[in-house]
C-alpha cells in the first residue's frame, strides 16, 4: 500500500510530458507535407536576394526576424542600391497585415495561456500554420477534446516549418550563384501548390471565400498595369479591407 501511495503522485505528471511530447510529435509529422513545398520556394528567395545584392548573412536575417514569405518577396523584388525603405517598410506592413486577422482568429485559442508561451506562438504564425493549426482545433473541438487547441501540435508543426524556411533560405543564398536561375526548373510553383491544398482544407462555401476571390482580382490586375510587386500589398489590403465591410454589411 505504501508503495502505491508513493507512486501515485508522479503519474500524472508521466502522463502529461508522454502526452506533450505525443502532440509535438504529431505537429512535426503534420508539417512534413508544407515543409517539402517550402523548400524549392525558399530556395528562390534566397538566390533572388542574392541577385539583388543582398549578403549571404543578411538572408537568414531577414527570414528569421520576419517569418512572412509574401513580404519578403516583395522586399527583394523592391530592393535597390540604395534601398528605398520607406517603401519596403510600408509594403512589408500591408503584406503582412493579413496577420491582424489571422491572429484575432487564433487570438481566443491562446487566452489561457500566459504570455510568455502565447508570443512566441504568435511569431511563429504563419499561413500555413495558422490554417493547420486552426483546423486541428475545429477537428479537436468537434471530438470534446479539451482544450481543443493544442499548444504542444502547434509548436511542433510551426517550430518545423520556421527551421525549413530560414535554413532553405540560407541555402537558397549560399547556393544560388552556383545553381543560377532556379525558377526555370519549376520550383516556383511548389508554394502555390501548398497554398491551393490549405484553401481547399478551409473552403466553407462562396461567402467566406469572397475576400480571397476579390483580393485575387485586385492582385492580378495590379500585377497587370503596374509594374514591380506592389500587387502583393494592393491584393492584401483589398482582401483586408473587403473582409471589414462584408462583416459590418447586413448578411
Amino acid at each position: 500500500m505504501q508503495t502505491c501511495d508513493i507512486a501515485a503522485p508522479h503519474t500524472p505528471a508521466i502522463a502529461t510530458k508522454t502526452h506533450t511530447a505525443s502532440e509535438f510529435q504529431r505537429g512535426v509529422v503534420a508539417s512534413i507535407p508544407v515543409m517539402v513545398g517550402f523548400i524549392p520556394f525558399a530556395l528562390v528567395l534566397g538566390t533572388n536576394a542574392m541577385q539583388k545584392g543582398f549578403a549571404t548573412p543578411e538572408v537568414p536575417l531577414m527570414t528569421g526576424l520576419n517569418f512572412g514569405g509574401g513580404s519578403e518577396f516583395a522586399a527583394v523584388e523592391l530592393w535597390g542600391s540604395p534601398p528605398v525603405i520607406l517603401a519596403i517598410v510600408a509594403i512589408t506592413f500591408l503584406v503582412n497585415s493579413r496577420h491582424l486577422i489571422m491572429g484575432a482568429a487564433l487570438a481566443p485559442h491562446l487566452r489561457h495561456l500566459p504570455k510568455w508561451k502565447a508570443l512566441p506562438a504568435l511569431f511563429l504564425m504563419c499561413d500555413e500554420s495558422w490554417a493547420i493549426g486552426l483546423a486541428d482545433t475545429q477537428h479537436r473541438k468537434s471530438s470534446g477534446l479539451f482544450p481543443a487547441f493544442s499548444l504542444p501540435y502547434y509548436l511542433g508543426l510551426s517550430l518545423c516549418l520556421y527551421a525549413t524556411w530560414v535554413i532553405f533560405t540560407a541555402a537558397g543564398a549560399f547556393l544560388g550563384p552556383r545553381l543560377g536561375d532556379i525558377r526555370s526548373y519549376g520550383f516556383d510553383m511548389a508554394f502555390p501548390a501548398v497554398f491551393l491544398v490549405l484553401l481547399r482544407g478551409m473552403w466553407k462555401g462562396l461567402r467566406p471565400a469572397l475576400p480571397w476571390l476579390v483580393s485575387l482580382a485586385v492582385a492580378i490586375t495590379t500585377y497587370r498595369l503596374i509594374p514591380g510587386a506592389w500587387y502583393l500589398p494592393a491584393g492584401a489590403a483589398a482582401g483586408v479591407a473587403f473582409a471589414c465591410w462584408n462583416t459590418k454589411s447586413p448578411s
